[in-house]
């Protein structure tokens, strides 16, 4: 499926939500690739107005919740992280990044356009990121897949006794030498300590090996392939330099589509 972000980060982007371009300007949430019979790709939409008025529908799908809201003059389709609502409620949906004929796989359900935002806030109640508890430390914004925080990491997780990957670089070396870098196939050999599935169509890593400081020991990672909390793994790629996915999210570094082998 096309993403709301032109190629680029799940690099993601983001990352911060990413991408990358995942992308140029990615989709926030995706959960899944067409299926078939359904529309081959989902038209970017860059911005949908938002929108105060009743839920008329609702629905759970992943980590995301669903709304259509009615304000009496028009109908839209939103979803933010997963929060409490229930038909008839008063809800107030921020201004989001769309995608046009978005096929959902879990409620196998193709939406004509959805409103992706950070958070729906019920009205005469706490804004709903707080109120799901996903809100980041990245002033307030929600726990995008493609950040490095949230409910399901970054875990602690030991990073002892990784060994370089042949021939390339650690996570510190591909923020110190990015300049060098950028555009330029690379590998990198660490532990993941979050793994996101399904966003965007792509399923996306933070990888750490004890290299780097605060800042510049995290990688974030795209691909195809699945990893666990924990995992050593192998990551090659082409390296995306300071891309910026929106939103706030920026990424001093991303590695796009990439080959990920469980070592």
């Amino acid at each position: 499926m096309r993403h709301i972000f032109a190629s680029f980060i799940l690099g993601t982007a983001t990352i911060a939500l990413v991408i990358c371009s995942p992308e140029t300007r990615q989709a926030v949430a995706q959960e899944h690739p067409p299926a078939a019979g359904a529309p081959s790709g989902a038209a970017a939409v860059d911005t949908v107005a938002g929108i105060t008025g009743k839920v008329v529908e609702t629905m759970n799908a992943g980590s995301y919740t669903y709304v259509q809201v009615d304000d009496g003059a028009k109908k839209i389709w939103a979803a933010a992280p997963q929060f409490a609502v229930a038909v008839g409620d008063k809800v107030i949906v921020p201004d989001g990044m769309a995608m046009r004929d978005f096929y959902s796989k879990t409620l196998d359900r193709t939406f004509d356009l959805v409103s992706f935002v950070p958070s729906v806030q019920l009205v005469g109640s706490k804004p709903a990121e707080s109120q799901a508890g996903s809100a980041s430390s990245h002033g307030g914004s929600f726990d995008h897949p493609m950040s490095g925080h949230g409910a399901t990491g970054p875990a602690t997780v030991d990073l002892s006794n990784i060994k370089k990957a042949e021939g390339g670089q650690t996570v510190g070396e591909l923020f110190s030498k990015k300049a060098a870098l950028a555009g330029k196939d690379v590998s990198v050999r660490g532990r993941v300590v979050k793994f996101t599935p399904a966003v965007m169509g792509k399923n996306w890593l933070h990888v750490q090996d004890g290299s780097g400081s605060a800042g510049t020991n995290d990688l974030t990672v795209s691909t195809s392939a699945t990893a666990a909390v924990g995992n050593t793994v192998l990551v090659r790629g082409k390296l995306s330099t300071d891309r910026d996915l929106g939103f706030g999210y920026k990424y001093g570094i991303l590695i796009e589509d990439a080959t990920v082998a469980v070592e």
